[in-house]
């Protein structure tokens, strides 16, 4: 064997890897920020909201599978729309929202990094303190991608196995304390919010596509690749929903409205005490920074790919030792920049609303091209009309909470579209 092959193959991902990769990005800032607004409108119900969404997620991990194995790319998402759909304008817009949504994505996993992290200096934090924590957040995760992909497989497994050990002693002592009644129908909201909260609470599933991203560097991929997808997100569904009845079980309504943005924490104090707190502020950090980790593998390999199909400037396409040094030292720069001088109140689901357009185009990219792919149409289709359903949802929601935030959302859009027309014009010149 070579020293060119060595290097190649140790940079390998297998099974474990690749799990790893689709769980560290979706158990990541998402649970933390979304399971006291679930609480808040299904109630004793919540934990078949998150079955709700779930069900989606495992929808969409369908369209992934068999997309990943027909068309094997570090691109991902954005050769299976292109495949599909033909490269244009269209197309070209959707794969730059994309790109933008996990910007945004990484900013707001950087910021909730920087604020768990904060809680380990006590009282009140300067500003530039807050700002390094920010950046160190995504610093450096952008090292360990630079090193290769299988350091950050390696270091996905070494953090995911971690974060989930703290949730499951945190779930573990937190069952002694459940009050069933508040679980029981009588506390249910109406099928619909209930139904409502599912689609609203969507974001915490979001980071499973990442694993098509890993495509090239994973070993004997026919077989493993579909296995990770069903796994991670099978995984996540069973944590997310013991999570949502321990922290629904242990409090009720009114301490879940006080404390929304930290109930699991709240949860863990009720069982733990000011340990629980402190594990839950511990999981918080490392899934956050393994969300990260995971979320910088995908998207440089995104900037890379959409340069590559042409949709993009050529520089992104560079490689440096087969990695994507231009993309990632590009997606870094704006994340940090978004990150440390943004509102990201204003942009958060609404970066989220951009992967439910997203999905709801690969699901149809899985109908369109289901021979190729050797899936079901049927359940292609039905991914299509959930995650509709869950974008309709959201939009819903948003408008009847905080109408800004559609204006984000028609910005993004726009930015994606706007920017690949000038491109594209500026090409034909």
């Amino acid at each position: 064997m070579t020293r060119l092959q060595e290097h190649c193959q140790a940079r390998r991902i297998d099974f474990w890897g690749a799990v790893a990769i689709g769980v560290g990005g979706m158990v990541g800032g998402g649970i933390f920020a979304v399971l006291g607004l679930a609480s808040g409108l299904a109630g004793g119900a919540t934990p078949a909201a998150f079955l709700v969404a779930g069900f989606v997620a495992l929808l969409t991990a369908y369209s992934y599978a068999k997309l990943t194995n027909a068309y094997p790319s570090d691109g991902g998402t954005i050769i299976f729309i292109d495949r599909a759909f033909g490269i244009d304008l269209c197309t070209g817009g959707l794969n730059n929202l994309l790109w933008l949504s996990y910007i945004v994505t990484l900013s707001l996993y950087s910021v909730a990094f920087a604020n768990y992290a904060a809680t380990f200096f006590g009282g009140d934090q300067p500003a530039l303190l807050h700002h390094a924590l920010i950046s160190a957040g995504i610093l450096i995760p952008t090292v360990v991608n630079l090193a290769s992909p299988a350091l950050v497989s390696k270091t996905e497994i070494a953090v995911v196995c971690i974060k989930v050990a703290i949730l499951v002693i945190v779930i573990a002592f937190g069952i002694g304390n459940i009050d069933v009644s508040r679980l029981s129908p009588a506390k249910w909201q109406e099928p619909l919010a209930v139904v409502g909260a599912g689609m609203l609470i969507f974001v915490a599933y979001e980071g499973f596509e990442l694993i098509a991203n890993t495509a090239p560097n994973v070993e004997n991929r026919e077989t493993v690749l579909p296995r990770a997808y069903y796994a991670s997100v099978g995984f996540v569904v069973a944590l997310y929903i013991t999570i949502a009845a321990v922290t629904v079980g242990t409090l009720d309504a009114a301490a879940i409205q006080s404390a929304s943005d930290f109930a699991l924490a709240a949860a863990a104090r009720a069982s733990l005490g000011g340990v629980g707190f402190t594990l839950v502020a511990i999981s918080a950090v490392l899934a956050t920074f393994s969300a990260i980790n995971a979320t910088l593998y995908g998207s440089a390999r995104l900037a890379s790919s959409i340069a590559a199909e042409g949709e993009g400037p050529k520089f992104l396409e560079k490689r440096v030792w087969n990695q994507p040094v231009p993309g990632l030292v590009l997606t870094m720069i704006l994340a940090l920049m978004l990150a440390n001088l943004a509102d990201l109140t204003a942009i958060s689901s609404m970066g989220s609303a951009g992967f439910l357009v997203i999905f709801a185009f690969v699901n149809a990219a899985n109908f369109v091209r289901s021979k190729e792919a050797k899936s079901n149409r049927l359940i292609a289709g039905l991914g299509v009309i959930a995650c509709v359903g869950a974008l309709a949802a959201l939009v819903i929601h948003t408008a009847q909470s905080d109408f800004r935030q559609l204006w984000v959302l028609a910005a993004l859009v726009t930015i994606g579209f706007v920017v690949e027309a000038l491109y594209l014009a500026v090409e034909k010149r």
